[in-house]
């Protein structure tokens, strides 16, 4: 019994992976929640357009003022909210529909990103910026994570009812009130810090993964909306609170392991879930 604690708490006894273990709670359990409007809206695709728009941002930052987690952070941010509001400004002022205007802003963003990072010669840090490294994360990306998570969770929580109205009725939201072009934009911003927060953890790449799977997992098992937004963030931070054991003890890297395991996580819900599932079919 005491070799078997003692082998589970040994990944406890490292600072890293302490910092790392607090980070999981709070990217898994902010990703998750916001993860049931990306359900709701059907907005995967869109998701994942803004998660590599972060890239070119991250390499105009280190042109301009060089290597620093800062600076990744604000040009990532920037970029994608150039692309995200940008494709939607296309959308509203021309015949192109939103999802023509992000592919074609995405793609050309991210080929420019990773063109300046050749350039730069920073390729062994282009690993981390488009797959992350949890374990590398220090005091002030914990800060940083922690605000995006109180900033994004209260404003989601406090909106959750219009937003709601405005993805399943956009024109009774409207006729009640409901300013629905802002919370549009509202509601892409906030996305958009989420995937920011989760940079460093998962990448580029994988962000969404972690941004989508939790509450697909729900919606497997519920079709209450309150435990589509609850549900998501429990399981977004459980499973990438575990990933980070798993990797400890099976030397595989976290980011990767935690979209990993939320992968494996709906696979088995699609196929036991007694109201969807395969076996119900």
């Amino acid at each position: 019994m005491n070799s078997f604690i003692e082998w589970f708490s040994e990944p406890l006894q490292h600072h890293y992976n302490q910092r790392a273990l607090i980070a999981a709670l709070l990217i898994g359990f902010t990703n998750g929640y916001a993860s049931a409007f990306v359900v709701l809206r059907r907005a995967a695709l869109k998701v994942g357009s803004l998660s590599h728009a972060l890239l070119p941002g991250i390499a105009v930052a280190i042109l301009i003022t060089g290597m620093s987690d800062f600076s990744a952070f604000v040009g990532g941010l920037i970029a994608a909210l150039i692309v995200g509001l940008g494709s939607l400004a296309v959308s509203r002022g021309s015949r192109i529909d939103q999802d023509s205007a992000l592919a074609i802003l995405y793609t050309a963003a991210f080929s420019g990103g990773i063109v300046i990072l050749r350039r730069l010669g920073v390729t062994n840090e282009l690993s981390e910026w488009l797959f992350g490294n949890i374990m590398s994360m220090g005091d002030n990306d914990l800060w940083i994570a922690f605000i995006i998570a109180a900033v994004a969770l209260s404003t989601l929580t406090a909106l959750q009812r219009p937003l709601v109205m405005m993805m399943f009725e956009p024109n009774v939201a409207a006729s009640l009130g409901v300013p629905v072009r802002a919370l549009n934009y509202v509601l892409m911003g906030l996305l958009i810090l989420v995937l920011i927060s989760s940079l460093q953890a998962v990448g580029c790449i994988l962000a969404l993964g972690l941004l989508v799977t939790p509450a697909a997992i729900m919606f497997l098992f519920t079709n209450s909306t309150s435990k589509l937004f609850w549900g998501g963030g429990i399981i977004g931070a459980v499973l990438s609170m575990a990933a980070i054991f798993i990797g400890w003890w099976a030397d595989l890297e976290q980011g990767p392991t935690i979209v990993l395991l939320l992968g494996a996580a709906f696979a088995v819900g699609f196929v036991i879930s007694p109201r969807y599932g395969l076996f119900k079919r």
